[in-house]
């Protein structure tokens, strides 16, 4: 019945034939309409079932061939090609100075390899050098890096670096390039500009190092820097090293010399602890005037001298003695003509003069940034020593004497600071009190903190430096064509005393103040002590002939 029901479900009547016919007319033929569908016939099936053979046939011989056949040797080929990863190398950062002067640069030699090429030497411990990526004895690279080693080239690296990239390389057994691409690419490194000014380095350095052979001293160093932002413009080392000799690791000979050098040519000397002496005088006296010990006119007796009665035996005393016997002197002049006597008093007392004693000494030391690093863009900066009763006792093992804090009021005993605080010191004496933080890269926001001085009273000691100048002991820098402000210092270093350390600080111009200096000469003969000056002397006579906007004049820098 099912099947009857089918069948009669669709058999097609006589009227319906004559009903679509009578309609034929109105079909859309363009759509098909008004036609029968016709089945495909079988033929066609058989046709396409034999292509899909034969192509089922076709890779089936071909996977034979391929895997049976020539397997092997198919295998055997492959196993020779191989995957080569090729280092990419990303071209490191250049360095140059305030101007554009490029101070290290990326040069390639003739072999294709690239060299770090450095323009100015005189700055060598500042910038440091690179170690170059190595090859073992097959020429394969085990090191792929660029390494900064020493200064801003160290300090920088991962700036300065960038980041290499990859090359990966298919290569068959007989050494062709089947194909190739880079997988990671290369990112350069970034670009460095520093506060630097070249000419003025270059001009810096040759002066310390002609006062520095000449005289015979074993080292020096010595800072320029900007009094209102802290920018240093200059800082030289001496002796220093040729980062281009370092960093190509020869001549050898060269090498050997800066290792037997007595001066040490790989320290940097601009960051190390030196006994000052009596640079340190101006800040003693901003201390000792602000906390009203002194006033400017104050005067105390330098008869040369100092007697201290022996509180365990009466009839025996301490002396003291100055460099010499100056008088009557106030502040002022105790600054300009460097009275020992004068700041003994004033740092541990005598008679009814009250001194500060070592505590206040040591609180002062430390407003002005002594005994602390500056926190310069430098690797391996010295902190410097401000000695006290509790240091003394941890060292030494024995009390404190009135004698430590006279010696500690002058520089003296066991004070140690380094020219890059003396010159930060100073220009905090020049623009009233702002302590700022040292740096070399350009751009920077100055961060400072205040000295809790009396800003008022710091015109006094301003004002001694520059009799220094006018009228003492810092006379050679008395020039027609600047003013300088500036104080002197000797300090006697060696198991006898027989060498001096020569110092020189100040600012400059005198009236409106922009730039602050300090400068020391390590180890040279006794009497030598005021040497220091005349690199300064030098450098601005240097800079006098080029019309130098430092010294007043109007010459434009250039690149």
């Amino acid at each position: 019945m099912w099947r009857r029901k089918r069948r009669k479900n669709i058999e097609i009547t006589l009227d319906e034939i004559f009903l679509d016919a009578s309609n034929a007319p109105a079909f859309d033929h363009a759509r098909f309409e008004g036609r029968l569908e016709k089945p495909l016939p079988q033929r066609t099936f058989f046709s396409l079932s034999f292509v899909l053979a034969i192509l089922i046939v076709i890779l089936v011989a071909r996977a034979w061939n391929l895997e049976i056949i020539n397997g092997a040797a198919f295998a055997a080929e492959s196993a020779h090609n191989s995957l080569v990863a090729t280092t990419i190398f990303a071209s490191r950062g250049i360095i140059t100075d305030m101007h554009g002067v490029v101070l290290a640069n990326n040069v390639a030699e003739p072999d294709g390899s690239v060299v770090r090429s450095y323009s100015v030497p005189s700055l060598s411990q500042i910038i440091g050098y690179v170690s170059y990526p190595k090859k073992d004895a097959k020429g394969v690279y085990y090191d792929t890096k660029e390494t900064g080693v020493t200064g801003l080239e160290a300090e920088y690296n991962s700036l300065l670096a960038g980041k290499n990239g990859e090359l990966l390389t298919e290569v068959d057994a007989l050494g062709k390039v089947r194909s190739q691409g880079i997988v990671v690419p290369a990112r350069d490194g970034s670009n460095l500009q520093l506060t630097i000014d070249a000419n003025l380095e270059q001009l810096f350095a040759q002066a310390l190092v002609n006062v520095a052979t000449n005289q015979h001293f074993l080292a020096g160093g010595g800072v320029i820097m900007d009094v209102h932002t802290g920018a240093v413009r200059a800082i030289v080392s001496y002796p220093s090293y040729d980062s281009n000799v370092m960093a190509s690791g020869g001549p050898a000979s060269t090498i050997a010399l800066y290792n037997s050098s007595p001066g040490d040519s790989f320290l940097d000397h601009a960051i190390q602890g030196y006994t000052p002496g009596s640079i340190v005088k101006p800040f003693i006296a901003s201390g000792a005037l602000t906390d009203g010990i002194i006033t400017p006119n104050t005067i105390i007796d330098d008869k040369g001298f100092l007697s201290i009665p022996d509180p365990y035996n009466p009839n025996k005393s301490f002396i003291f003695k100055g460099w010499r016997a100056l008088g009557p002197v106030n502040v002022e002049k105790a600054i300009a003509w460097s009275s020992d006597i004068f700041f003994y008093t004033v740092g541990g007392g005598f008679g009814s003069q009250k001194g500060l004693g070592i505590d206040r000494l040591d609180y002062w030391y430390h407003q002005f940034g002594f005994g602390s690093s500056t926190g310069i863009d430098l690797p391996n900066e010295a902190s410097g020593i401000i000695p006290t009763p509790a240091w003394k006792q941890e060292v030494f093992h024995e009390p404190w004497y009135l004698g430590n804090t006279y010696d500690t009021s002058i520089g003296q005993y066991a004070v140690q600071v380094t020219p890059i605080q003396m010159a930060r010191a100073t220009a905090a004496l020049a623009n009233g009190g702002k302590l700022f933080t040292p740096t070399l890269l350009a751009g920077e926001a100055p961060v400072y903190t205040t000295v809790p001085v009396n800003a008022s009273l710091l015109s006094v000691v301003r004002a001694g430096m520059r009799d220094g100048v006018t009228s003492a002991l810092a006379h050679a820098i008395n020039l027609s064509y600047l003013a300088v402000a500036a104080k002197t210092g000797t300090a006697q270093v060696g198991a006898n005393n027989q060498y001096d350390n020569s110092w020189a600080e100040g600012f400059f111009p005198f009236d409106n103040p922009q730039y602050a200096f300090a400068v020391v000469l390590e180890r040279g003969p006794s009497g030598a002590g005021e040497e220091s000056v005349n690199v300064m002397q030098q450098l601005f006579d240097a800079l006098h002939a080029e019309n130098s906007p430092y010294v007043g004049g109007t010459a434009t820098s250039t690149p």
